[in-house]
């Protein structure tokens, strides 16, 4: 799934390195200010105005019968912060891959209350994720144990897409869904390559301080 990973170095650029244009954070103190972002209550408080600010956009828009909005699965409505912190916020692909088949990400509360209100107002939902197809079963079963129990459905990476860039990948399967006659009216995410591209609609991004795919 991670083709480009940058752990902390966005939280440091983005939040913590001003000032310092000579000198990186040094990495364990950018590690305890992510933690300390998250487990301050900030990151859950910065959510809520992102979602809020989303949930104003949707609700200016009459969905019809094929209106669809995209969401991305890792960070955008799935949560994997504590597996990350056990792991020292390292990336070993072999645990990142048993923690995906053990289907116990615990949903992201925020982002699980617009997936509500956009099914509740008759929108069409699409999962568009880079996790691979051999993971397929493992993300459907954690995306409904998890109360995610209405969408189209859900996408992952075949063979001939798994080194394609996140960005090519699903600008291709947003084209792709478009042309079958699909009109997406937003894209939910994590990363910057969830969202840019062609047919995106109305873009959410969704805070991840943890790392970056691009």
């Amino acid at each position: 799934m991670r083709k480009t990973i940058v752990p902390f170095l966005s939280f440091c650029l983005m939040i913590f390195l001003t000032g310092c244009s000579s000198a990186p954070l040094n990495l364990e103190i950018a590690k305890d200010d992510v933690m300390n972002y998250y487990d301050s209550g900030k990151y859950d408080s910065e959510l809520d105005n992102v979602v809020k600010h989303a949930e104003s956009k949707f609700n200016s828009i009459q969905p019809g019968d094929s209106t669809v909005v995209i969401f991305d699965v890792d960070e955008t409505i799935l949560s994997s912060y504590d597996f990350e912190r056990e792991l020292d916020f390292g990336y070993v692909m072999p645990l990142w891959d048993k923690f995906i088949l053990e289907a116990k990400e615990p949903a992201i509360k925020q982002t699980k209350s617009l997936y509500d209100l956009l099914v509740k107002r008759g929108f069409k939902i699409i999962f568009l994720t880079g996790r691979k197809n051999d993971q397929y079963n493992a993300t459907y079963k954690n995306l409904i144990n998890d109360g995610f129990t209405k969408f189209d459905t859900l996408i992952v990476r075949q063979p001939p897409e798994y080194d394609l860039t996140a960005l090519k990948y699903k600008s291709l399967q947003r084209t792709e869904l478009t042309n079958r006659g699909y009109k997406i009216a937003g894209t939910v995410g994590d990363q910057y390559s969830d969202l840019d591209g062609p047919y995106h609609g109305i873009q959410v991004k969704i805070p991840n301080y943890l790392y970056i795919i691009k």
